[in-house]
């Protein structure tokens, strides 16, 4: 078999290896899922990426976000700010983001029983998000200013003369 090049994988490198971001102490990301912003957005499709029902979906969550709501209910979370999901065109900070969850512990026992899989995890982050201080107040004014900018103009037609 042609190798073209590779050299032999050290222990820790490779497809399940810990990394910098991954893990600390010899965790490996392998226990931990990936929920990406856009598995929770209802303005998504799911051709497009959404991963629950549209009427379980929530307007635009962000990585942040979801961070809060897992570490909140006690589940060993973190972020990685600089990854995008492949599927998502917009490439603006507020889409940036993926989330590790970690469901089960090195033996293969889960961590919280609640959380049996990843659908359990992304269906009660949504539940959630909009119960989050950030939504709750953001709602208040928030509608009005984005309703003020798309008055605009009415007529398409050149000015007469």
């Amino acid at each position: 078999t042609a190798t073209w090049g590779a050299r032999p994988l050290a222990p820790g490198e490779g497809a399940g290896a810990a990394t910098e971001e991954g893990g600390k102490d010899g965790e490996g990301v392998f226990w931990f899922i990936c929920i990406y912003p856009a598995y929770l957005n209802n303005k998504k499709t799911i051709a497009e990426g959404r991963r629950i029902p549209i009427d379980k979906a929530v307007e635009n969550p962000t990585a942040t976000e979801i961070q809060d709501v897992c570490l909140a209910v006690g589940l060993n979370v973190h972020i990685e700010k600089n990854k995008m999901y492949s599927r998502e065109w917009n490439r603006d900070l507020q889409y940036r983001g993926r989330v590790r969850v970690q469901l089960k512990q090195e033996d293969g026992s889960l961590c919280l029983v609640q959380f049996p899989s990843r659908k359990s995890v992304m269906l009660y982050a949504a539940e959630m998000i909009p119960k989050l201080k950030t939504r709750t107040q953001k709602t208040g004014g928030g509608d009005q200013s984005l309703q003020q900018g798309e008055g605009g103009k009415k007529g398409k037609g050149k000015k007469k003369k």
